[in-house]
């Protein structure tokens, strides 16, 4: 009994070690234009095994990079195979996702997972910013930066001073009530009111190189103008009963012209004497005498 325990034990350490693919670097962070190595080694027990590297961007979209020990087309001159990995001579921003490391034969499969960054710093953001909303309507300023790798995070300023994520956390902003995301760049007033107006810009930073900046815009909050809407619906209305009014008198008065009574057309109808020459047929007319 205790032989046969043993005996699993020992099947079990044996399928943990065997066949198993490994890298030492997981992550690798690049800047663009360099070259960079993602490492891949596996265990003797594959013996001679088919070696292939895989590729999924950042969009998910999957494709081969070595096939047949060989770079396929779109990596023909930018990428090698050597003992232990795979060699980039240089990486662009295109370059940026998961390669996957497959190590098979017919005794067994493992693979790899290495996630390439290649860093690229932000550029100046595109931020939009209105000018001018008025108060208890929700408004969204929204700042993208489309160059940064890895993906930008995001500040936003008032008047120079940075917004906090979570206004309700800091006493100078405890009458605020706006959400800022950091990943998107989104800073949302559910209900703006005339305390928000203020000049609004927003940074973008990657650690990949030094922070960008839109420019700053004045936003003005302003009071919704009810009492000029309803005068000037009031006007409008008064506007158009003086007008029904004056037709209504006019027409009274005869002022307006009078619609013609249509008479019915009178239809042509040719003389009994009528001579058709096309059809060369004569019709004696009533004064014809012999």
């Amino acid at each position: 009994m205790f032989a046969f325990a043993f005996m699993l034990l020992f099947l079990q350490t044996t399928d943990t070690v065997a066949f198993d693919v490994t890298t030492s670097t997981p992550v690798v962070n690049v800047p663009e234009n360099q070259g960079a190595d993602l490492k891949c080694s596996y265990t003797a027990d594959f013996g001679t095994p088919r070696l292939e590297w895989k590729f999924k961007n950042l969009k998910a979209s999957q494709t081969l990079v070595i096939f047949n020990g060989a770079p396929t087309a779109g990596y023909t001159g930018r990428v090698e195979l050597y003992t232990g990995g795979l060699r980039f001579n240089k990486v662009t921003r295109a370059d940026n996702g998961e390669y996957t490391c497959e190590v098979s034969s017919s005794q067994g499969f493992g693979e790899a997972v290495v996630k390439l960054v290649v860093q690229v710093p932000p550029s100046k953001p595109l931020c939009r910013i209105p000018t001018s909303v008025t108060t208890g309507r929700q408004v969204t300023l929204s700042c993208f930066d489309k160059d940064g790798s890895p993906p930008c995070t995001y500040k936003w300023f008032k008047n120079n001073t940075p917004l906090p994520e979570d206004p309700s956390k800091f006493p100078a902003f405890k009458n605020s009530s706006f959400t800022i995301d950091s990943k998107s760049g989104d800073l949302v007033f559910p209900k703006i009111s005339k305390l928000d107006s203020g000049s609004y810009f927003c940074t973008a930073s990657n650690g990949a190189g030094a922070p960008q900046s839109c420019a700053a815009v004045q936003m003005a909050v302003q009071d919704l103008n009810t009492g000029g809407i309803a005068a000037g619906v009031i006007i409008a209305l008064l506007a158009l009963g003086l007008l029904a009014f004056g037709l209504w008198y006019a027409h009274r008065k005869g002022y307006l012209p009078k619609k013609s009574e249509s008479k019915p057309r009178a239809l042509y109808q040719p003389p009994s004497d009528y001579v058709d020459e096309e059809d060369g047929e004569f019709r004696q007319k009533s004064s014809f005498v012999v």
